[in-house]
């Protein structure tokens, strides 16, 4: 028997009862049902404008600041959209990525080009287009230096360095360890002086690019390889005897927390660490851009979806629910290091509040492995029954793994009006099989 529903709340109404009134209409809607919508994602867009306004408010009005949003965090079109018209730009590192952004109507000028592999045409394109281009290696250098000869741009133009400053506590994660993969290091010897000189035998050469890393990088480790870009940047405008370098690039990654519904760490908070160890960057005497993407997205939005059977297996219990590898790619191979919070929900949204009972709540995909959560300890689960997966509103269903050739499900954005309606906006429709044939069709 399903408990009784509690009224529709309004925006700054508590999150779980927020969730629970989106719920509640979503099933009322049918966008979520046992039948046809058997799991959809959800964007909060109230929180996503509350997000972004916390970030522009985080740095002073007198500092020349360009945000964008890194696409791979949530590359949907009105997704994208929606973060244009909150004044936002994009960061992309992809082709896919780069058509995303020019779909959702950013001007060129407002688009970030990272990627440690972008190819000739890659390139060709985004320098007509006036696109900035952050470089990642010596050879992309040589390759943009032959590029340029052949006509100008409106672009642009920095270096990636990698600052290496160490990891944080999750190495996939960390882009400042000694051996990254990403942006010319700043500690091989050598390098920082052939950097000196490239951006003084280049006067389109304007800006630097830094980024530590994202999830698992504390705070200071992220000042700090900011400190040292701004410390390479004053460098060459010494030694070069002009204002050459007229822009940082602060890359993104504010780590997110996981653990409640508390915004933690804030903008704020690392906008204060930037101001102890890299003061410069305030003074005036350079512009900024920054690359956020999970940080503003991921506490805004969560994934639902049904309990299909339930079973007992040597003494666990197991909810088998059709939100699993396939939604929830990074927490089922990496548990430990992208751990989900869950809340379980009647048939009808409402939420469940019996006694906790340790339970693994299981996915769809046809391998061992495919669990979000392991003696999770929930209200017992039933069939028919909620489960939604919270703070995924970056990455997880907007990233899907095709396993089993399980169909892309819906993404619906969501607002709630001071008297506690609920509206939603489609964001992505659920791919049906007909769509899953037609590349061999």
């Amino acid at each position: 028997m399903t408990s009784p529903q509690p009224a529709c709340t309004d925006p700054s109404a508590a999150p779980a009862a927020r969730r629970e009134a989106v719920l509640r209409e979503a099933v009322r809607r049918g966008l979520l049902d046992p039948g046809d919508a058997l799991v959809a994602a959800f964007v909060d867009l109230d929180g996503v404008a509350a997000s972004v306004a916390a970030l522009q408010d985080a740095f002073p009005a007198s500092v020349d600041v360009l945000h964008t949003f890194a696409a791979k965090a949530n590359c949907l079109v009105p997704v994208l959209a929606r973060l244009r018209e909150l004044g936002m730009g994009c960061e992309v590192a992809s082709p896919g990525e780069f058509a995303q952004a020019l779909a959702a109507g950013f001007d060129p000028d407002r688009i970030v080009f990272d990627s440690p592999a972008k190819t000739r045409r890659e390139l060709v394109r985004a320098l007509e287009l006036g696109v900035a281009v952050n470089v990642d290696n010596w050879q992309e250098l040589d390759r943009v230096d032959g590029l340029l000869r052949t006509g100008a741009s409106a672009s642009r133009i920095g270096v990636r360095v990698n600052p290496q400053v160490g990891a944080g506590s999750i190495g996939a994660m960390s882009t400042a360890t000694a051996t990254s993969k990403f942006g010319i290091t700043l500690a091989d010897e050598g390098n920082a002086e052939r950097l000196v000189e490239a951006f003084r035998e280049r006067p389109w050469l304007t800006w630097i690019h830094v980024h530590v890393g994202s999830q698992g990088c504390p705070l200071d480790l992220m000042a700090e390889g900011v400190a040292q870009a701004v410390a390479l940047a004053d460098r060459i405008n010494g030694e070069a005897g002009r204002h050459q370098v007229t822009g940082i690039d602060l890359g993104g990654g504010l780590p997110v927390n996981f653990a409640d519904d508390t915004t933690a760490p804030t903008f704020a908070a690392y906008v204060e660490r930037l101001r102890v160890r890299a003061p410069r960057l305030f003074d005036g005497g350079y512009r900024l851009a920054t690359e956020f993407g999970r940080s503003l997205l991921a506490k805004n939005g969560f994934t639902a979806a049904y309990v299909e059977y339930t079973k007992t297996s040597g003494g666990r219990r197991i909810a088998v629910t059709h939100a699993g590898a396939q939604v929830a790619t990074r927490t089922v191979f990496a548990p430990d290091a992208w751990p989900l919070r869950i809340t379980a929900h009647h048939p009808s949204g409402a939420a469940k509040h019996g006694a906790p009972v340790p339970q693994d709540v299981a996915g769809p995909c046809c391998f061992a492995g495919d669990v979000v959560a392991r003696a999770r300890a929930l209200p017992e689960l039933a069939p028919g029954d909620l489960v939604a997966l919270l703070d995924t509103g970056a990455y997880y269903a907007t990233t899907h793994f095709q396993y089993n050739s399980l169909p892309e499900p819906a993404v619906h954005g969501f607002t709630v009006d001071p008297d506690g309606r609920v509206g939603f906006v489609p964001l992505r429709r659920a791919q049906d099989v007909d769509e899953l044939l037609r590349p061999v069709g």
